[in-house]
């Protein structure tokens, strides 16, 4: 039995664990950085630990540093959450090794499908379907050309090693080959410190279907059903629904097996998703799978009444899996919007600095997770996800109507967040319609955004402008004691740009 879990991780999805820690009477162990010692995580925990310093590689990706204390506190076992080091398979098989549980997948599972040229290989072989394109590296610009020709441009440029949009482009064109190539292999090797890219065929106007996917030690799979992930903002989702608007019955019972075939083509146990394009003509094709828990997994917890961090620790624990699939239904519709701390007027930058209000949201089928409260600080060096305010209701319709009410009613002061999109993209006719793509966003928001032109930009540079123009607008030099902030500030940016 697991009586103490170290949970590798921080803000809404740290205290999600806490609360499920709680539930099972198990003690809930939380680090934290220089950063975070006011966190709320740090607060809600039953017991918390410094683990270093602020910036993620000196402390929650501190891989010995994290075992070090889980067995210097007795930790039975350690809960990645997502990010940081959550798909991590060296950081797996160190835990492994170590006789600490792991609250996920087996490093060998993580490592087979963590790569993901090597993934669709592995999936090519089990009959699950793939976008067309390269199984192998690309390691030249002349081999890529001319895959690409007999791909049939456009064709999309991905890291091997990748993720959430990084060293990723879509190409049209030989002309455009060389530096696409050039700015992906940089990108990834930055990102994930693997330079290696390869070509799938780049799917026109497709939809993101992901498959929540339940597996025990014993050889038991089930599926907790699909979830709709086609609102994206640069290959990042944005909103999240189950289920999805898109499929039928006949799809659904297809793509949910299909997942299930991927699981077990790795020997997969504990919680993972499957990840599909689906085109215009209905068709699906294999995209990636997430060896973790997803953080949208709080809409399929509403349709399904399942507690899935609750049944990720029993699987842990080596017991079978508490639910079958008969035993599953789909029980109404849920939508989730994940609420930044970011400035959409200057480009979605972060915005750092401290909550000076949080006045939750409630009611009929409301559900807030959330790593922050009052007087909580909004670091630089994470994420700058807040929270995720999540709808159920019994119909598509009564979902968003009580996810506009509760968007209405939340409200956080002291950083500036992007609830305004979600209002926006609440009240537009294609979402409404079920008509939308990944492209939406791209196609029918940011050109309302201003500086549109700089998304153009290298993303190299775009990280060094994000970054630098957050500090300065958090610097109460150039800010705040200024009568003329607003001109200060704008001539900074200009000096920024050029």
């Amino acid at each position: 039995m697991i009586k103490r879990i170290l949970i590798a991780n921080r803000g809404e999805i740290a205290h999600r664990i806490i609360k499920a820690c709680r539930e099972l009477n198990i003690t809930s162990i939380a680090i934290y950085s220089e950063a975070d010692k006011n966190a709320l995580h740090v607060r809600r925990a039953d017991e918390a630990y410094l683990i270093g310093n602020s910036p993620a590689n000196e402390s929650y990706l501190n891989k010995e540093k994290i075992i070090e204390l889980a067995k210097k506190v007795n930790a039975d076992a350690i809960h990645p959450g997502y990010g940081f080091l959550s798909e991590n398979s060296e950081f797996i098989e160190m835990v492994e090794n170590s006789g600490i549980n792991f609250i996920g997948p087996s490093s060998k599972s993580v490592k087979l499908m963590g790569g993901k040229t090597d993934a669709r290989d592995l999936m090519m072989k089990n009959n699950v379907p793939i976008v067309p394109g390269t199984t192998e590296p690309i390691y030249t610009i002349e081999e890529g050309k001319k895959i690409a020709k007999e791909i049939g441009y456009p064709i999309m440029l991905k890291a091997v090693a990748g993720g959430g949009g990084k060293g990723m482009r879509k190409i049209y064109n030989d002309d455009e080959f060389e530096t696409a190539f050039q700015l992906a292999s940089s990108e990834s090797k930055k990102a994930f410190g693997n330079s290696s890219v390869y070509i799938e065929k780049y799917i026109e106007n497709p939809k993101h279907i992901e498959v929540q996917i339940l597996a025990d030690k014993h050889g038991n799979y089930i599926h907790l059903f699909e979830r709709e992930c086609s609102v994206q903002r640069r290959h990042q989702k944005v909103i999240e629904e189950a289920p999805s608007i898109s499929i039928d019955e006949s799809i659904r019972e297809r793509i949910t097996q299909t997942s299930i075939q991927a699981a077990k083509a790795c020997n997969y146990f504990n919680a993972g998703t499957i990840e599909f394009l689906l085109d215009k003509n209905k068709n699906f094709y294999f995209l990636e799978m997430n060896t973790r828990l997803q953080v949208e997994h709080p809409v399929t917890e509403m349709i399904t009444g399942f507690d899935i961090v609750k049944e990720q620790i029993k699987i842990a624990e080596g017991n079978k899996l508490s639910i079958k699939q008969d035993d599953l239904k789909i029980n109404g519709h849920a939508i989730e919007c994940r609420v930044y701390a970011e400035d959409i007027d200057n480009n979605f930058s972060p915005s750092i600095g401290k909550i000076t209000l949080h006045r939750l949201t409630s009611g009929p089928g409301i559900r807030i997770d959330r790593g922050i409260d009052i007087s909580s600080d909004v670091p630089i060096y994470y994420d700058p996800m807040l929270a995720k305010v999540i709808a159920w209701g019994r119909t598509r319709e009564e979902s968003i109507e009580r996810m506009k009410r509760a968007l209405s009613e939340y409200q956080i002061c002291g950083v500036t967040t992007n609830m305004p999109v979600f209002k926006w993209i609440l009240n537009q006719d294609e979402f409404l319609d079920g008509s939308f793509d990944i492209n939406f966003l791209e196609q029918k928001l940011m050109p309302l955004i201003p500086n549109k032109w700089r998304e153009n930009l290298p993303e190299e540079l775009e990280n060094v402008i994000t970054v630098v123009t957050a500090l300065l607008k958090n610097e109460k030099k150039y800010f705040n004691s200024s009568s003329n902030s607003k001109e200060v500030k704008n001539k900074w940016r200009d000096l920024l740009y050029e």
